[in-house]
């Protein structure tokens, strides 16, 4: 697990009717904070993968890989969003992400489709487990909406996960 970084400032919470006490909404922002590093990093894997997957089923898998990133984009805008909602600031930047992401560092050096898509179901099953955690302590903390968006997150990354390891579970 990366440590946090010198430059990640503390939580702030700017002014906001929303009626969630000020401690879950601290808790819940921190939660989201994290796995959006998390899904920063595992965008940028999938977009990796795109960008420089070589083989047999290079359009198949350049095709997916990009369809990955771009839900992948797409749940980190909600978790952002979810954090500025509760009253926080969304850390979203490479930086940030890079310093506070809890997934391993992808393989710079595969090519093979096998090889990527070996690695990114890794990274997706990862962030997937990640997320249904955050679902748990979300639902402790007493933000039901916050727990929502991580099942959101959670049943769509399952679903990724599942179009990406299809390509290493056929018999032929």
């Amino acid at each position: 697990m990366a440590s946090t970084t010198a430059n990640t400032p503390k939580t702030r919470l700017w002014q906001t009717q929303n009626d969630l006490p000020e401690e879950v909404r601290v808790g819940a922002i921190g939660l989201l904070n994290q796995q959006l590093a998390d899904a920063l990093d595992l965008d940028l894997q999938a977009k990796q993968a795109h960008w420089n997957v070589k083989g047999p089923n290079f359009i198949a898998l350049h095709e997916l890989f990009d369809e990955v990133e771009e839900e992948l984009e797409e749940f980190a805008d909600d978790i952002a969003e979810r954090a500025v909602v509760l009253g926080g600031t969304a850390f979203g930047t490479v930086r940030v992400a890079a310093g506070k992401s809890r997934l391993p560092e992808y393989p710079l050096d595969i090519i093979s489709g096998h090889e990527h898509v070996t690695a990114l179901s890794s990274a997706l099953a990862r962030f997937a487990r990640s997320a249904r955690a955050a679902i748990e302590s979300a639902n402790t903390l007493g933000d039901a909406d916050t727990a929502d968006l991580f099942t959101e997150v959670s049943r769509g990354v399952d679903k990724l996960l599942w179009k990406v390891e299809a390509h290493a579970q056929a018999n032929d």
